[in-house]
């Protein structure tokens, strides 16, 4: 997996505290935990390989980004629930879920 850009850990952080979540980085990994959901957060500067395994897994990167990251997951057949928001200036969009 590429190296995850720090501006963009914080921006995943950042959404996920204002979405109600609880966010914790336990071994180099963030995840956002609420009620009885765990989501491991996946900052993401370039569209890279994605990691293999995961249960509820949400990529963040660049909104410019966006359409070749979710080209690389959907090429990717993964086997957990994924999601991707893109990262604007001002704001962010789920630009996609799996189902």
């Amino acid at each position: 997996m590429g190296v995850a850009s720090t501006s963009l850990e914080r921006e995943a952080e950042s959404i996920f505290n204002d979405l109600g979540y609880t966010v914790t980085a336990d071994d180099g990994t963030l995840r956002a935990h609420r009620k009885w959901r765990v989501v491991e957060l996946t900052p993401m500067a370039e569209p890279d390989d994605p990691p293999e395994t995961g249960g509820l897994r949400c990529f963040v990167t660049w909104e410019d980004h966006v359409s070749t990251l979710e080209r690389r997951l959907e090429g990717a057949d993964l086997d957990y629930e994924w999601a991707i928001i893109g990262v604007g200036n001002d704001d962010y969009v789920v630009s996609h879920y799996s189902t």
